[in-house]
């Protein structure tokens, strides 16, 4: 064999090795992606449970004031719905949006004791507790996704492949601090 020769073969597996290594890092990108919007979108699958319970929450408040109702009705109406392509300020206004309504039904229920008191109110804040909850810990896992995908991407050599099949980085989702703790749905 001629120098020649086993020159282009060893040119020829070099080749073939980064080709694999690129493919390679491709998908693991992909996958990762991927990720990341399935968390985003089970954020949204919660905060859409939890909005279905503000609604028939809206409902029961009808009975006792008709105007706290229409206001219910039009911050519910202008609800997103978080997907797998949302980005992490699209999940924020939403979630600020139902913080915004959660305040309104807490009021409205002190000023109406007989709608604190009726059971089928309890039942429904109950729920939205439960849902705050799974939204709390769908944030907590798509931020963990977020760190590994970004983590990743920045990371050399994986972040030429990556800067290359435009790969971006993800933004976080940020708690303030009066959200840090639970509501308390009971008042």
């Amino acid at each position: 064999m001629s120098a020649g020769i086993i020159i282009l073969i060893v040119v020829l597996v070099l080749l073939a090795m980064i080709i694999g290594w690129v493919i390679s890092v491709q998908r693991n990108l992909v996958g990762l992606d991927e990720i990341c919007k399935n968390a985003m979108s089970q954020i949204g699958v919660q905060q859409n449970s939890r909005w279905d319970a503000l609604g028939a929450l809206a409902d029961m408040v009808k009975q006792y004031d008709d105007h706290e109702y229409n206001t219910l009705k039009d911050i519910i109406a202008q609800r997103t719905n978080i997907g797998t392509n949302s980005t992490a300020a699209e999940a924020e206004a939403d979630e600020n949006l139902i913080t915004k309504a959660m305040s309104r039904f807490l009021a409205v229920a002190e000023a109406y004791p007989d709608l604190k008191a009726n059971t089928n109110y309890q039942n429904l804040m109950d729920s939205i507790k439960q849902y705050e909850e799974n939204v709390r810990l769908a944030r907590m896992s798509y931020n963990d996704t977020v760190t590994k995908y970004n983590r990743t991407i920045r990371m050399f050599p994986t972040s030429l492949i990556a800067g290359l099949l435009r790969f971006v980085e993800r933004d976080y989702l940020e708690t303030p601090d009066e959200k840090q703790a639970m509501p308390d749905l009971k008042r």
